[in-house]
């Protein structure tokens, strides 16, 4: 996740606030880490399925579509002078929101063409993605909600989802629906790279409902429990403001003497 408030930034009253709405430059730096994710699932190299994950030929079918779709997503944005014609082929976006809208309509055909399939389902995680960069976070919610159901438990891309749709729900000011959806990815993540994001989250909401003591509990957390983890990193800045203002967590219990016995 990119969180780009300075210290002064972070000392502000709605600070904590905005760190949450930055949720779209997160969701683009991380978007072909996700999808690529999403190809990994479903493909393997030179576009062939993978065959113990996929059952019939239009799974397999349905899995080069998706590969075919999230092309676009490799295709770089720049608001300059068009290429030249030989290029339009790759040409890169004008902008984000272009390329947004060009990935959505690819993977909507491929939902149609192929409603039932697997790749139908992991298409609804990306177009989730989009639709919250480009500001419908009600369009997020029901295609992350959709691919939330229809993925089993240890399924690792349920982390994104649920990262994504507490970005939802709080650009919608629903924050006790966010706080839902990060304390899920805290409790079920699956995946390195967001392990501890779930607390830090949590501490973000918190501190957005004025539960200052309760945020600087939650982000102390994840410095015993992640301690060497980009959220334990982001927590530690967190905790540096709160103290400023008087807000520290408890000291962590001392550790049990050993049996005598």
């Amino acid at each position: 996740m990119s969180e780009k408030l300075t210290r002064k930034e972070l000392r502000g009253p709605d600070a904590f606030q905005k760190a949450g709405f930055q949720a779209r430059d997160w969701l683009q730096d991380k978007q072909k880490l996700a999808l690529a994710a999403v190809l990994a699932l479903f493909l393997a190299g030179g576009g062939v399925a993978v065959a113990s994950y996929l059952s019939n030929r239009n799974e397999g079918d349905a899995s080069k579509a998706l590969a075919t779709a999230l092309k676009v997503a490799e295709r770089p944005v720049r608001a300059e002078a068009p290429p030249p014609p030989e290029l339009d082929a790759e040409a890169p976006f004008a902008s984000q929101k272009e390329k947004d809208e060009a990935l959505i309509k690819g993977l909507a055909e491929l939902r149609q063409k192929y409603p039932r399939s697997r790749a139908a389902i992991a298409a609804e995680l990306p177009i989730g993605e989009a639709q919250l960069r480009l500001g419908k976070p009600d369009d997020a919610i029901k295609s992350l909600d959709d691919f939330l159901k229809a993925t089993p438990p240890d399924d690792p891309l349920r982390a994104e989802a649920l990262e994504g749709r507490g970005y939802a729900h709080e650009a919608k000011g629903e924050l006790d629906r966010a706080l839902s959806s990060f304390d899920a990815l805290a409790r079920d993540n699956k995946t390195d790279f967001l392990n501890g994001m779930g607390l830090y989250h949590r501490g973000r909401i918190l501190i957005v409902q004025g539960k200052k003591q309760e945020a600087a509990e939650a982000f102390a957390q994840i410095s015993t429990a992640y301690p060497n983890s980009p959220a334990a990193r982001l927590a530690s800045d967190r905790l540096a403001v709160l103290a400023e203002q008087g807000i520290k967590p408890p000291p962590p219990p001392p550790p049990e003497k050993p049996d005598a016995g």
